[in-house]
């Protein structure tokens, strides 16, 4: 369990550090827990911030509530599992009250809940009917604010849709015969909202406009995906990344807004200080510092 929420935080692109402010705790304690040593409460609460969950334990709203699910499921008295675990009635009470220390609780886990893993996370996509319009995802009028108030008005959508609501001086439509990974792209501000099927096309086709000046400041909304050797090789050097807090209500096709059931990032090429602290002050989350993007 341990090692796997050390690899959620990796995966997530946080240091322990990052992780540390965001529960409000100092790193070294983010550091100790890593190693096995801490409280539950903290354990809970950097579970949280990971939406790290655990399968394989009962049904519960609480960690501690599924642990006495599972105890009694198992029909395992206090008594029973203090001998099996060597710890005390008390200690196991209070671990099902959510208190306790992390070792106490990887002991009654492997005693209770041996097979407990992480949960699978959500897959990206939303649903078996609407894989096939998956694409068809469109950024509500609501974020696009917040976007309009920080970076300024946008000039070019180079992935645009009839039925998208960004305001953009230029669209360029498939639908009228256009290429966004094909055109040449141009303005100062362009946002893009990508087809997540081709997400790492429009990447390297954003960077590429941008390299070579064709446009001053791109702006992604794009999932939270950071695996390719290109990410990291060549775009996180470039790249400011603001990790957005909640997740987004995108709308469908019909206009019917949805949450994402993965996280979503802004990720900018060109954007200046300025304008990276305006979004931050009207928009939950927070810019990840660029020396941790380019560390090696």
């Amino acid at each position: 369990m341990i090692d796997e929420l050390r690899e959620a935080r990796r995966s997530a692109g946080w240091s322990q550090r990052t992780l540390a402010s965001r529960v409000g705790v100092e790193p070294q304690t983010i550091k100790r827990l890593e190693g096995g040593v801490g409280s539950v409460r903290t354990l809970v609460a950097v579970m949280a911030a990971l939406d790290f969950h655990l399968a394989g334990l009962g049904p519960g709203k609480t960690l501690s509530e599924q642990l006495l699910t599972r105890r009694r499921a198992r029909s395992m008295t206090l008594e029973a599992a203090a001998m099996k675990t060597g710890l005390s009635r008390t200690t196991i009470a209070s671990l099902e009250r959510g208190g306790g220390s992390v070792v106490s609780l990887l002991r009654l886990l492997a005693v209770v809940a041996p097979h407990a893993r992480r949960r699978a996370p959500e897959r990206s996509y939303w649903g078996q009917g609407d894989k096939d319009d998956r694409d068809s995802r469109f950024t509500p009028p609501d974020f696009m604010a917040s976007i309009y108030a920080a970076f300024g008005e946008i000039d070019l959508d180079p992935c645009a849709h009839l039925l998208s609501p960004v305001v953009a001086s230029r669209r360029i439509l498939r639908s009228e015969g256009g290429d966004g990974l094909a055109d040449t792209w141009s303005g100062r501000v362009a946002f893009v909202n990508p087809p997540y099927s081709e997400l790492l096309k429009w990447l390297r086709r954003a960077h590429d406009q941008w390299r070579v000046g064709t446009v001053e400041t791109v702006v992604c909304l794009i999932p939270v995906r950071t695996d390719s050797a290109w990410f990291h090789d060549v775009l996180s050097a470039d790249a400011d990344i603001y990790l957005l807090q909640a997740r987004v209500r995108v709308l469908d096709p019909r206009g019917k807004g949805q949450h994402t059931p993965f996280s979503l990032m802004l990720l900018t090429l060109g954007a200046t200080a300025e304008q990276k602290e305006r979004y931050e002050s009207i928009t939950p989350g927070f810019w990840l510092t660029r020396s941790a993007a380019v560390r090696r």
